[in-house]
C-alpha cells in the first residue's frame, strides 16, 4: 500500500500521457460517453415520471358496488367500512343519488337535458371502491360475494389496460437502462484496449523489468475512470439544463402529468450520473485490461 501511494504521482502522470497520446480520440470518447450517459439520464428520468404516473393510475383505479334495495343508510355505512377493510382495497366512499346524477350530467354535457324527462332521480347510491390494480381479481370476487351488494361494475377492461401500462413501463425502463449500461461498458473497454495496444511496447518493457500487473494496469484504470467521469459530469450538466427547460415548457400546460419537484430531479441527476460514470469507468477499465494478458 505504501508503494502504491508512493507511485501515485507516476500513475497520474502516465494517465495524462495516455490521454494525450490520442487526445482527439479521447475528447470524442468523453463526448460520446457524455451523450450515452445523458441518454441514460433521460431514460431514468422518464422512468421515474412513468412510475409516478403508474402510481397515480393505480390510486385512481376503482370499482363500483351497488347496494341491495332493502339496506338502510346505517347498513350501507357499515358495508362501506367492511369493504374498506378488505385486502387490496385502498379506500371506500358512498356516492349518493344526487352526486351520481351530478356526475352523469357532467359526462353527458349538453345531452344532460334528457335527464329532465324523469320525474324522479333514476340513479342509485353506490360504493366507490378504490383498489390496488395488482389485487383486482381478488377484490372483485370478494366484493361480489359480500352480503348487501347486489352487483358490481368493475371496469375490468380499463383496469386491465392500466395493468398492461404498468408492466410495459417497467419493462421498457429496465431494458433501456440495461442497454445503455452495457453499451457504455463496451465502448469504454474498447477505448482501454486501444490504449493498451498503442502502448504495447512500453507494457512489454515494464513486464520484462518485472513490474507487477497492478503497476502496469492502474494508469489505464485511472484513465478510464477519468474519461467516463468527465462524460458523467457533462451528462449531469446537460440534464440540469434539459430539466430546467422542460419544466419551463410543460410545467403549466399539462396539469395532470405527475412531475416530481424540479430540484429533486436535478439533485438526483447531478449526484447519480457522475457516480454511475465512475463505477462504469472502473468496471469497463477492468474488462479492457484483460488485453494485457493477450499482448506480448
Amino acid at each position: 500500500m505504501r508503494s502504491f501511494l508512493f507511485n501515485i504521482g507516476y500513475f497520474i502522470k502516465e494517465s495524462g500521457r495516455i490521454i494525450r497520446l490520442n487526445l482527439l480520440s479521447n475528447i470524442f470518447s468523453i463526448i460520446g460517453t457524455g451523450l450515452i450517459l445523458l441518454l441514460l439520464g433521460i431514460v431514468v428520468t422518464g422512468t421515474d415520471i412513468g412510475n409516478r404516473l403508474v402510481v397515480m393510475l393505480n390510486e385512481e383505479a376503482e370499482v363500483n358496488g351497488y347496494f341491495s334495495e332493502l339496506l338502510t343508510s346505517e347498513q350501507k355505512d357499515e358495508l362501506a367500512v367492511k369493504i374498506g377493510n378488505m385486502d387490496g382495497v385502498r379506500s371506500t366512499r358512498i356516492v349518493d343519488e344526487d352526486e351520481a346524477k351530478t356526475r352523469m350530467e357532467k359526462v353527458l354535457g349538453e345531452e344532460a337535458k334528457i335527464l329532465e324527462l324523469f320525474d324522479d332521480n333514476p340513479f342509485e347510491a353506490f360504493i366507490e371502491i378504490r383498489i390496488n390494480v395488482d389485487s383486482m381479481d381478488f377484490v372483485i370476487d370478494n366484493v361480489k360475494n359480500t352480503n348487501g351488494i347486489e352487483y358490481i361494475r368493475d371496469n375490468r377492461d380499463v383496469l386491465e389496460k392500466i395493468q398492461d401500462i404498468t408492466y410495459a413501463l417497467k419493462v421498457l425502463g429496465y431494458l433501456m437502462i440495461a442497454a445503455v449500461g452495457i453499451t457504455t461498458l463496451i465502448i469504454l473497454s474498447h477505448m482501454i484496449r486501444q490504449g493498451i495496444y498503442n502502448n504495447k511496447d512500453q507494457i512489454n518493457t515494464l513486464r520484462l523489468l518485472g513490474s507487477p500487473g497492478v503497476f502496469i494496469g492502474f494508469p489505464y484504470i485511472l484513465t478510464g475512470i477519468l474519461l467516463t467521469l468527465l462524460g458523467g459530469i457533462i451528462a449531469a450538466l446537460s440534464m440540469a439544463i434539459l430539466i430546467n427547460g422542460a419544466y419551463e415548457s410543460i410545467g403549466g400546460t399539462i396539469p395532470f402529468l405527475p412531475l416530481p419537484p424540479k430540484e429533486e430531479l436535478i439533485n438526483k441527476m447531478t449526484l447519480w450520473l457522475p457516480t454511475l460514470s465512475f463505477v462504469l469507468g472502473f468496471l469497463g477499465s477492468l474488462f479492457g485490461l484483460s488485453s494485457i494478458r493477450e499482448k506480448s
